[in-house]
């Protein structure tokens, strides 16, 4: 008999449930939203209030925070860490190792190179330039 929820004690003492995702068997936070269609490694983690879409690929040792929407047809890469509150566009690609800050935003298609690091509220666009998200 398995366990439905692994729960897991973090740097400040409070424990978060996940599950194993039915596609690729990584961990998702009660309170995530991850399409079945939506392949999660075994080693990646969602976090509560994230969402992500169909057809999505998250790679090895990859980590969606709170709040973060990624778009259908979007390729994550191995050990990226999408910051709180983010927005992936549909079909966008971030390569391996990236570090998104939060409350950034990659657009529809746009891609993202290995190794990169996006500071906060930094919008990516189609082209790849980059500019500010966030408009005050």
């Amino acid at each position: 008999m398995s366990r439905t929820f692994v729960e897991i004690e973090g740097d400040r003492g409070q424990v978060s449930r996940y599950r194993k995702h039915v596609n690729g068997k990584g961990l998702v936070a009660v309170g995530a939203e991850v399409d079945p269609s939506a392949y999660v490694h075994p080693t990646s983690y969602v976090e509560t209030g994230a969402r992500v879409a169909q057809n999505v690929w998250i790679g090895q040792g990859s980590w969606i925070e709170r709040g973060a929407l990624v778009g259908a047809g979007t390729v994550i890469g191995a050990h990226v860490h999408v910051g709180e509150d983010s927005r992936i566009g549909l079909g966008a690609k971030v390569g391996s190792h990236s570090r998104i800050g939060a409350g950034s935003t990659i657009a529809d298609h746009a891609h993202v190179e290995n190794d990169s690091t996006l500071a906060s509220g930094t919008l990516v666009r189609t082209d790849g330039s980059r500019g500010y998200a966030r408009a005050a």
